[in-house]
């Protein structure tokens, strides 16, 4: 049985909530940077957006799953759908769309760009891969980058010519970049001579531009180790020489059988194999990896919003599903004669839809509102203003990329489980993105990597600054929610959350000061999942308080039908995840040690 309507990706009327009821994206247009657009302009990006997504890039979807590069005579042949789509998604303007006119971009937010990029996030992950790994390797260029730099590269990458990748890890590292070892030698022509091995690197290799410009972390000759002897460098594929451009010894030595993620490859890659990869020096030298956390910070956001993605069409799927499939009969009805009910009229049905929409909706919100904040941290006109931004952006960012992912797989399952049967057959799309999203709790950091960072450095940072401008920020939810007249014991429930958040980070902090830090990290994805808990709390009360809005001022039974939704999922998200932040702050307080104490040779 199939659903006879084209999934939507996302709700359209969700993300116009979202923008211009729970935030006020339009006032973004107050700030000099973004004075030349409007409500209208948005919507010109967000409906051509949708419309390329929907109609062009979702059919490719299946396709590029079912047949998934090869690499063959030394390169990697992608699906030849890609030279098309990757043609239309440029022309889309999305990977200038937030950069300014000086490279040949619009200046607009990055919550509106956010929101773009779902919508394609959504039709077809893999093919919006290149996109954003070449945007976000074109920025760092435009950032880091040496005229010679911006004119060769930086340019063509903008313009759709080339694609980008960031080449960071090795075999022998993993996650731990103080690890990296392939070396720089410097070249009589200013370059670099590198050599050494990465492992995978999405888009590293494709057909459908002339080059890949790899931005790279090695050591030059004579660093000293750790991570302050990395480097930052672009290589390409092929390397420009007298008026042409030529091989650089880039090599591809395998393609990753990935189960998700399918239509971008992830590559093992030699550079130097002949003794002749140039590169070409990003930043300072030993400041690599200062200069590659833009990339990856981008890379966090980019990894969130494929999470809120992937679980949103998976929804938007199931929920057709449910509306159409029909099975069994209402509770009590044993009459057999009657007609059998879509399966949404039975109640546990409607409690995994719901929680499918608390996720979805709720991850959604958290990064708008990172998106917001990394507009404010960019563009707001006063730097008090653009400091409190950052440390919000730098708190919510590894939650922003965490909680999508690890929440959106239990949707994704959750879709795959309304389904039944058919939902465990590759006949139907859940179970790919299942698949697909199961990556996005890996890239860019795992989960536990998240929870390390957020409670070792971005809570702690400055001395808890961060903790008190969100609290800032809650207390002001609290205000509109109390003047919307939401239910007040949400409110409550959240400052509270809040406060043993903000109480936890104190008394873990000092426990790392006083040297007590392995006690201090044992639990900090624990913690990691109680500030999420809390987070979307917070956007969920936001969205609470603008639907009571809503319902305040609609005569329209729809329109009160879709508030009435949002405030069931508020609901939701208080009475079922938020009395789980006082097990979580006890687990990390008391330091629990079953798992820490486990001997290797226990198990």
């Amino acid at each position: 049985m199939s659903v006879p309507r084209p999934n939507p990706l996302l709700s359209d009327r969700d993300v116009d909530f979202q923008l211009y009821e729970a935030l006020d994206t339009a006032g973004l247009c107050a700030l000099p940077a973004f004075q030349e657009h409007s409500r209208d302009t948005f919507a010109l990006l967000l409906d051509s957006t949708r419309r390329f997504a929907r109609e062009v890039l979702a059919p490719t979807y299946r396709p590029m799953d079912a047949a998934p590069p090869v690499f063959e005579h030394g390169r990697v042949r992608v699906h030849p759908a890609m030279r098309s789509l990757y043609a239309g998604m440029v022309d889309l303007g999305l990977l200038t769309a937030t950069r300014p006119p000086d490279v040949g971009g619009q200046q607009l937010p990055l919550t509106v760009h956010a929101v773009a990029s779902a919508y394609l996030m959504a039709a077809n992950l893999s093919a919006y891969g290149y996109l954003g790994l070449t945007l976000g390797a074109a920025h760092l260029l435009e950032v880091f980058g040496t005229p010679f730099l911006r004119d060769t590269f930086m340019a063509r990458l903008y313009r759709g010519e080339w694609t980008g990748t960031m080449a960071l890890t090795e075999p022998q590292a993993g996650s731990s970049l103080a690890d990296v070892k392939t070396r720089a030698t410097p070249a009589p022509d200013g370059s670099y001579r590198l050599q050494g091995s990465k492992i995978f690197i999405s888009g590293g290799d494709q057909d459908f531009t002339d080059n890949v410009v790899h931005l790279t972390l090695a050591r030059i000759e004579g660093a000293e180790g750790g991570t302050r002897g990395v480097s930052l460098f672009a290589v390409p594929a092929k390397r420009p020489e007298a008026d042409s451009f030529v091989p650089n010894d880039v090599q591809v030595a395998g393609v990753i059988h990935k189960i998700g993620w399918r239509g971008l490859p992830s590559l093992v890659l030699n550079f130097g194999e002949a003794n002749d990869c140039h590169g070409w020096l990003v930043g300072q030298p030993g400041r690599g990896l200062a200069c590659m956390f833009q990339m990856m910070n981008e890379a966090r956001i980019m990894v969130g919003l494929n999470g809120v993605s992937t679980a949103a069409v998976a929804y938007q799927e199931s929920l057709a599903y449910a509306r159409e499939r029909p099975q069994g009969r209402p509770a009590g009805i044993r009459d057999a004669t009657r007609a059998q009910s879509p399966i949404i009229e039975h109640a546990d049905v409607r409690r995994m839809l719901l929680r499918q929409k608390a996720i979805v909706e709720g991850g959604l919100a958290l990064l708008l509102t990172t998106s917001t904040q990394a507009d404010l941290a960019n563009h707001a006109p006063d730097e008090a203003t653009r400091k409190r931004a950052h440390l919000l952006l730098d708190l919510l960012t590894p939650i922003a990329k965490t909680f999508p992912a690890e929440k959106g797989f239990e949707a994704n399952a959750l879709a795959l489980q309304i389904h039944g049967g058919y939902g465990y057959s590759s006949e139907y799309l859940p179970e790919a993105w299942l698949r697909d999203q199961k990556l996005n709790s890996i890239h860019e950091g795992t989960t536990g990597i998240q929870g390390l960072d957020l409670l070792g450095r971005k809570a702690v940072a400055e001395g808890g600054a961060a903790l008190q401008a969100l609290d800032e920020e809650v207390r002001a939810t609290t205000a509109r929610a109390h003047a919307a007249g939401v239910e007040p014991a949400w409110s409550d429930a959240l400052e509270d959350a809040l406060q043993q958040a903000t109480g936890l980070t104190l008394e873990l902090g000092a426990r790392g000061m006083a040297g007590e830090v392995d006690v201090m990290l044992r639990h900090s994805t624990d913690f990691l999942e109680l500030f999420s808990v809390v987070a979307v709390a917070w956007r969920w009360l936001a969205q609470a308080a603008a639907a009571k809005e809503g319902l305040a001022r609609t005569a329209h039974a729809e329109d009160a039908g879709f508030y009435e939704g949002k405030l069931a999922a508020a609901q939701y998200w208080f009475a079922v995840e938020v009395p789980r932040v006082p097990l979580l702050a006890h687990l990390c307080r008391t330091g629990e040690d079953s798992y820490a104490r486990m001997r290797p040779d226990w198990f």
